[in-house]
């Protein structure tokens, strides 16, 4: 076992050149936890707001090693694990207040934070899914119950959450109505399972109401785009119907009052809570066991727009801050 590892971290916070690659001290297990040998990781908001300094208080301690999807083989184990061996394939959710992120060649997480890897597609491709899978999830099981033949209006629907979240309401049984800017956008919608596309960018909120549930608007309203996403979104969704989203209520430009005038339920996901707050764990590796069973029967999968070696972090995090891809961009230990 090699005492030192790579590791690509960020002395400050900045634009995507602020990576740098860098040899760290392999971490060691502590009790509850496991170490990882990363295969691979993703690229998701969150990670290029930790870079640019938006969310300090998410930061690991300088020179931080960032990214909270990872994907690998189990190393080592702590005290009191039971559900790992060293050997095992796992995809997961490490990180939290103080701890290293999963660019690198190891990295140590909260054993509940992790779960079996799905066996029907490569253990690199898993790494896409945690932190969106886990979203959707949360906002279609958790935060609200879709049924059979309901509608639901998806928004980025080939987005990194909005691509599960048409594929999980498709299984769910609903119909599905989905939003993206161009035509490939749609069609790929359309591959997930979406049984409608709208282009919102020349459809009005009022016209696909109208025209996919009669008038009536959205049972379930899938909205992990915010800002005025949120704002039409109230006007998409029936009255008693629910809107669910990963937007905080304080967004600039958010007016709630519709929730009252209409009686709606609103739920907010922060999918990142447990590993913040230190505590809650097993909810994250209970949920990625159910949604690696998804992925091995079928019913839902990454779809990844391309690949970027660890070394290349400054690369994709500059695409994945363009906005210019669909899915999910996957970077992998090379």
């Amino acid at each position: 076992m090699p005492s030192e590892m790579d590791a690509y971290v960020i002395e400050e916070f900045g634009d995507p050149d602020v990576f740098e690659q860098t040899t760290a001290a392999v971490p060691d297990p502590g009790p509850d936890e496991i170490r990882v040998e990363v295969v691979a990781s993703s690229v998701n908001p969150v990670d290029y707001k930790v870079r640019q300094g938006y969310i300090p208080e998410f930061a690991p301690d300088f020179p931080a090693t960032l990214h909270c999807d990872a994907a690998g083989v189990v190393d080592a184990v702590g005290e009191n694990v039971e559900a790992f061996e060293a050997g095992d394939e796992v995809y997961g959710m490490p990180g939290g207040v103080g701890r290293q992120g999963a660019l690198a060649d190891y990295v140590v997480g909260h054993a509940g934070t992790f779960a079996h890897a799905p066996e029907s597609i490569p253990l690199a491709e898993s790494a896409a899914l945690p932190v969106v899978a886990l979203t959707a999830w949360e906002m279609l099981a958790d935060k609200t119950a879709v049924d059979v033949d309901d509608d639901v209006l998806v928004y980025g629907a080939t987005g990194g959450v909005g691509h599960v979240g048409v594929q999980l309401a498709d299984w769910f049984g609903a119909t599905v109505t989905a939003t993206a800017s161009s035509e490939d956008k749609r069609a790929l919608a359309t591959d997930l399972g979406a049984d409608a596309t709208v282009d919102y960018t020349e459809t009005d909120v009022g016209a696909y109401v109208d025209e996919y549930t009669d008038g009536a608007g959205f049972d379930v309203v899938f909205d992990p785009v915010g800002d005025d996403h949120l704002n039409t979104a109230f006007e998409a969704v029936r009255p008693y119907g629910s809107v669910v989203t990963t937007e905080s209520s304080e967004a600039e430009g958010v007016d709630l009052s519709p929730m009252h005038a209409t009686s709606l339920e609103l739920g907010v996901v922060l999918v990142i809570y447990p590993v913040l707050a230190g505590r809650g764990q097993a909810r994250i590796g209970d949920e990625l066991e159910t949604i690696a069973t998804l992925v091995d029967k079928g019913v839902l999968a990454p779809h990844v727009d391309d690949r970027y070696a660890f070394a290349d972090a400054a690369d994709a995090h500059r695409r994945a801050e363009d906005g210019d891809f669909v899915g999910k961009l996957l970077l992998v230990n090379e």
